[in-house]
């Protein structure tokens, strides 16, 4: 069993295509076909079931899959135990929404490659659901999660700072003068949302069904940016995170509405393998992140003192 047929083998399952396992390989699509053959052959059992042009793991395959990520993942760590040295070096692969990765990421990363610049960067967007299932399969280094606090059985997870949120609106919108904004006056907006799976959004939603409000999802945006935007042109109104608006409200482009309910808060936080490697490049930036995340626990207090809650 060669660790190149069990690479094909979690490429072929992960993309479940022959076809498009060839193309993200750079093999002939035979050569796929013969690896897993081979690996077939060995273990003397199917592990896909060819269904027509698609294919889909046998209970076989599924039992593998695991021992398989597994052995590729301390494959990896061994390459890099070796090559290492004591300095920071080689790629760190980390996840994270859309909120943080705009708007609390890129003063760390700046940071961060400032002091190690031997170190390769990749940042992989992505809802919170996703990214615990990348760093279970070894596919992340290190994500940052943006939801209630949650425990995961595989996973080392710190609570970082609780993000206040905010419904925010034009400033010329008939709700921003109320002094203060009830339930029932949301019955007829308009919400702008964000992408299905993010988690303030659901949390929003469940506190808008169980106090009978119907919720449109026809405004639906992959950017924090296009949503501020539409709000500002007064399409509709929008739950997000202050640190994603804060600066446009304080410079009177966009109203903070005097919404007083609280919901289930949403924490920003720091997530990794219990079982990974800590290479010298995720310990230097976990050491980071936490430096940075006690600046944003007092930016977070300002901004709640600020709006006088």
């Amino acid at each position: 069993m060669e660790l190149r047929q069990l690479y094909t083998f979690k490429v072929v399952a992960e993309l479940k295509g022959f076809t498009k396992a060839a193309e993200k390989l750079g093999y002939a699509q035979s050569s796929v076909t013969a690896q897993i053959q081979a690996l077939e052959e060995e273990l003397k059992t199917p592990l896909f079931d060819r269904l027509g042009k698609r294919i889909a793991l046998t209970e076989a395959g599924k039992r593998l899959l695991p021992y398989a990520l597994t052995l590729l993942q301390t494959h990896d760590e061994a390459k890099k135990v070796v090559q290492a040295g004591h300095e920071p070096s080689g790629t760190l692969i980390i996840g994270a929404p859309e909120t943080l990765a705009s708007f609390r990421l890129p003063e760390v990363i700046q940071k961060y490659k400032q002091l190690y610049p031997q170190v390769r960067i990749t940042l992989k967007p992505g809802v919170c659901w996703e990214m615990r299932n990348l760093l279970r399969r070894g596919e992340l280094d290190v994500a940052f999660l943006l939801e209630p606090i949650v425990e995961d059985g595989d996973l080392n997870i710190e609570a970082l700072v609780t993000e206040q949120m905010g419904l925010i609106a034009s400033t010329n919108h008939p709700l921003s003068t109320r002094s203060k904004v009830e339930i029932e006056d949301l019955i007829q907006e308009t919400f702008l949302q964000t992408e299905s799976g993010c988690s303030y959004r659901s949390i929003f939603e469940g506190y808008l069904c169980e106090n009978g409000i119907k919720v449109d999802s026809d405004l639906e945006f992959w950017s924090i940016e296009a949503i501020k935007n539409c709000v500002y042109a007064g399409l509709g109104i929008a739950y997000l995170p202050l640190v994603t608006c804060m600066k446009e409200v304080m410079e009177g482009k966009l109203t903070l509405l005097n919404w007083g309910d609280t919901i289930e808060p949403v924490v920003t936080q720091l997530a990794y393998h219990k079982h990974k490697w800590m290479t010298p490049a995720l310990k230097a930036w976990n050491k980071l992140v936490r430096e940075y995340a006690v600046s944003w626990r007092l930016e977070s207090t300002k901004n709640r003192s600020g709006l006088g809650a």
